[in-house]
């Protein structure tokens, strides 16, 4: 048996695995081997390790002191793909970002500061700067874990963290608009076509409109991940949208081997509907209502990076969300999910005819949830 050290951490409404990149093998080759066992994959049961059957609890975190000007801790992001022998380095996890934070100053890795410690992050997925501000317990020196913040998805209240993604425009293509397009008509195979807004913020996502695949907005991830017909189309949606930005050569390539970039997510109107844990999730406490697929399975929140790129479709003057929703009539953006309501605050600019997004901000929590040595195989 190898055996390596490890934090399980929660962030936001994902978890996984944090490694310090000084416990891993120099040689990156040896890392995929070993996170998969981590995970107990390619088993979909993963049965035989830390791995919770979905996409938000097959997280992956390497982190590492920074020698950037600037810059307090780097990290890589690995996304486990469930019942697969395979991890995606291509995007972040804004979620997990949130407990980067607390396990830099709790690692050591940063300079503490009462009551608040900024911690300055570079993200090694999409070359993206993020502060997240860690508040301090004065008893202990360390991340204050208890707190009066409750985001939707997670039971309970934790201490509040402010996740800031600074310039989070063109994480993968260089580009807000991949296709220099605000509004894209997508000829989908075997249904034909159908509108969708393609932008690049945090990570790249590709959006369409609930009622042009035939639903309502408001499923919950069980009613859509069992119905076969929506999943497929979605699927042959995000696969388009992967070919049309550069990254798949066809659909199966696609599916294949880009698993993961970009998510695929569609919207409606605010709509009334009960949340994964039956409490009621109101119309009016929402701007848009949105399910977002990551890799092939309905997430039960919205990815964090996901609600960063539908926040600022939300104020993209020709998109497809402008088309549904008008303009927003404030400056945040709250996004309706399975788990609730989360709240988004993206900074836009325009400079002439171009769009530029300073940032886009989020309230999360986290919680260091087990500390120790995993132990693999081989």
């Amino acid at each position: 048996m190898r055996k390596f050290r490890t934090v399980f951490m929660r962030g936001g409404t994902s978890k996984g695995c944090m490694f310090l990149k000084e416990d891993l093998p120099a040689d990156r080759a040896e890392w995929d081997s070993i996170f998969l066992q981590v995970m107990g994959s390619p088993d979909p049961k993963q049965i035989d390790g830390m791995g919770g059957t979905v996409s938000s609890n097959n997280k992956i975190v390497i982190v590492w002191k920074s020698d950037m000007e600037g810059v307090d801790v780097e990290y890589l992001v690995g996304q486990v793909i469930v019942g697969k022998e395979q991890i995606d380095y291509k995007s972040n996890c804004g979620n997990m970002t949130a407990a980067v934070g607390p396990f830099a100053v709790e690692s050591g890795l940063v300079d503490i500061k009462e009551p608040v410690t900024n911690v300055h992050l570079f993200n090694r997925n999409t070359d993206k700067y993020i502060d997240v501000t860690v508040p301090i317990d004065h008893e202990t020196g360390t991340f204050a874990q208890e707190g009066d913040c409750h985001i939707a998805g997670v039971d309970g209240t934790a201490a509040e963290l402010k996740v800031n993604f600074l310039n989070p425009a063109g994480s993968k293509t260089g580009k807000l608009l991949p296709t220099g397009n605000t509004l894209d008509l997508l000829d989908i195979p075997g249904h034909g076509p159908i509108e969708a807004t393609i932008l690049d913020v945090s990570n790249p996502i590709v959006l369409v409109r609930a009622e042009d695949i035939g639903m309502k907005g408001t499923e919950l991830p069980e009613e859509i991940n069992g119905n076969k017909e929506v999943c497929d189309l979605l699927e042959k949606i995000r696969g388009t949208a992967c070919v049309k930005m550069g990254f798949a050569s066809d659909l199966k390539d696609a599916t294949d081997n880009q698993p993961a970039v970009p998510k695929v997510g569609f919207f409606t109107k605010p709509a009334s509907y009960r949340d994964i844990e039956g409490g009621e999730t109101k119309a009016e406490d929402m701007d848009v209502c949105a399910r977002v697929i990551s890799v092939f399975k309905c997430h039960k929140a919205c990815p964090l990076t996901s609600a960063s790129s539908i926040s600022v479709a939300a104020f993209l003057e020709g998109s497809l969300l402008q088309k549904v929703l008008g303009a927003p009539g404030r400056e945040t953006v709250r996004i309706g999910h399975p788990s609730g309501v989360m709240t988004m605050v993206p900074t836009i600019v325009k400079e002439g005819e171009e769009v530029k997004v300073p940032g886009v901000a989020v309230q999360r929590t986290a919680r260091r949830i087990m500390e120790g040595t995993i132990y693999i195989r081989r």
